[in-house]
């Protein structure tokens, strides 16, 4: 069995760098919500507390049972983990009088301490919190300082296991040997093997399959995108034929991939089946604006659609989707199970109608962790490294009304876009690229004609899994040639603007 690292998120916008620096280390972890209960198996081998925006101080602060969990697994505590660690056990967290936000050097390193090996005075480490620990624990022993707070490590003596705590951020990039101290909780204090590999990962999950599935089938969309293509490719070698896979050509896919993507799932030897129905998308999102209402409009007709093909092929027991981590993290909040952030068109149940399972092969991986196990199962590269494209296709990138005519637009000049940042050789230097409508018409002038036509918003990111992202710097040059072809070859676009905003404080997509 895997073993694995639980993450306790308090709300912390670094929680998710914790887990990315964990499985860079060969381990497997979970993210859950601090309120969530924790089930404790030979499995699990450590829990990390992360950071919050909150204050411990605060009435309704988040609060778990430290000493609890203690008693069973080592603990490791980071900034406001650390500081409801020490209130719990007796000591006080007040206003910081000194600002504690930014680099900062560690000083007398108690380098002997399992959580500090290799670590040395002068490391810089990434402090970010309004509180500190104004008095600490009887129990406690200081293992670091810096060169503003008298407290940055420490540890609990006498307790049933290791509890260890920071007040400084090892997961971002900004801590320089962040990586190590992670790596010196997760294997020095928790014993973890590393063991955690894309092929471990593939056996693992094939039998997993074949354990859920058995002899009965499976139906699923396909995009022809690396996250639907390689878990149908999981599930493929799990259970064969009996994996019944659909393709829809909503009326929202990119120029011309209704046909490319079928004849490329040729290839691979699925079973697949494509259906046309553009014109119901159409009719149904017709006089629709809302983003969420055009998802769960989206959303619906496929399973209108899959529920018809699923009666014509009889007996269908599970539905795969390849839903990732980051669809799961962001469709869950850190504040209650009340509390409602955007839905993903793959992530939550199913209508009781459907009568289906739910197979996801890949619910635990991030995008690059998907990549490299499309690698290790000898996918095409030009599955591999295709950018992501979102479940609701088009329909979430013409913003407003959608229309048949804007998807044919955007259609046409998203290709142009994507084929010139394939020609100029930054397709591959980039997460992910689109185009997006706007609702917005301006005036224009096309030789001796003036014009009134839509503004098209370029958009491309550079990221490692899509939880945070940068705007990717395309050369001025090959933006002017973009915009350029654009408003000469789409008629409808006579706008060309490029978006500058990071994740965050924006989103990838715009809605």
């Amino acid at each position: 069995m895997t073993e694995k690292i639980i993450i306790l998120d308090f709300g912390s916008q670094y929680t998710q760098l914790i887990a990315r620096n964990i499985r860079e280390l060969n381990i497997y972890c979970d993210i859950i919500p601090y309120y969530a209960a924790i089930e404790y198996d030979e499995t699990v081998k450590g829990i990390i507390l992360s950071g919050s925006p909150a204050s411990v101080n605060e009435e309704n602060a988040p609060m778990v049972d430290i000493k609890a969990m203690n008693a069973k697994l080592p603990v490791l505590g980071i900034c406001y983990g650390a500081q409801l660690t020490t209130k719990v056990y007796g000591g006080s967290v007040g206003k910081s009088s000194t600002r504690e936000y930014g680099r900062a050097k560690l000083c007398n390193v108690v380098s002997s301490h399992a959580i500090m090996q290799g670590i040395t005075n002068d490391n810089q480490v990434w402090m970010s919190h309004a509180d500190t620990i104004t008095q600490l624990a009887d129990a406690a022993e200081v293992i670091a300082q810096t060169d503003t707070i008298p407290v940055a490590a420490f540890t609990i003596n006498g307790t049933p296991n290791p509890l260890v705590c920071l007040q400084f951020h090892p997961e971002v990039t900004h801590s320089e040997n962040g990586k190590q101290i992670i790596k010196n909780f997760v294997v020095g204090i928790c014993g973890c093997q590393q063991d955690w590999t894309p092929s471990h990962y593939i056996n693992d999950t094939i039998a997993s399959i074949q354990k859920q599935v058995g002899d009965k089938k499976v139906i699923m969309a396909l995009s022809g995108g690396v996250d639907s293509t390689v878990a149908a490719t999981l599930i493929h070698r799990a259970i064969g034929k009996n994996l019944y896979c659909v393709f829809v050509d909503n009326g929202l896919l990119r120029k011309n991939e209704y046909e490319e993507v079928l004849k490329d799932y040729e290839v691979l030897g699925l079973n697949i089946q494509g259906v046309n129905a553009s014109n119901l998308f159409y009719s149904n999102l017709k006089g629709v604006s809302s983003p969420e209402e055009k998802r769960k409009i989206i959303g619906g007709l496929f399973i209108d659609i899959f529920q018809e093909e699923a009666e014509k092929i009889q007996d269908i027991d599970f539905l795969g989707q390849g839903t990732i981590y980051p669809d799961v993290i962001e469709s869950v909040s850190v504040n209650g199970p009340s509390a409602t952030i955007k839905s993903h068109h793959n992530v939550g149940g199913l209508p009781e109608k459907m009568r289906m399972q739910l197979v996801e092969p890949l619910r635990a991986l991030f995008k690059d962790e998907v990549r490299r196990i499309g690698l290790e199962l000898g996918l095409n590269e030009n599955f591999i490294h295709r950018h992501p494209f979102p479940g609701p296709g088009l329909g979430i990138r013409i913003l407003g009304e959608v229309t048949e005519e804007k998807a044919r637009l955007l259609q046409e000049a998203d290709a142009i876009y994507i084929n010139l940042l394939k020609e100029n050789n930054l397709y591959h230097t980039i997460w992910q690229a689109g185009a997006i409508l706007l609702p917005v018409q301006s005036v224009g002038v096309m030789g001796d004609e003036r014009t009134y036509e839509f503004t098209l918003a370029l958009r491309a990111v550079t990221s490692v899994d899509g939880m945070t992202a940068d705007w990717s710097h395309i050369p001025y040059d090959v933006l002017a040639k973009i915009s350029n072809e654009i408003i000469n070859k789409v008629k409808g676009i006579n706008r060309v603007v490029y978006d500058i905003s990071s994740k965050p404080p924006a989103t990838i997509e715009w809605e």
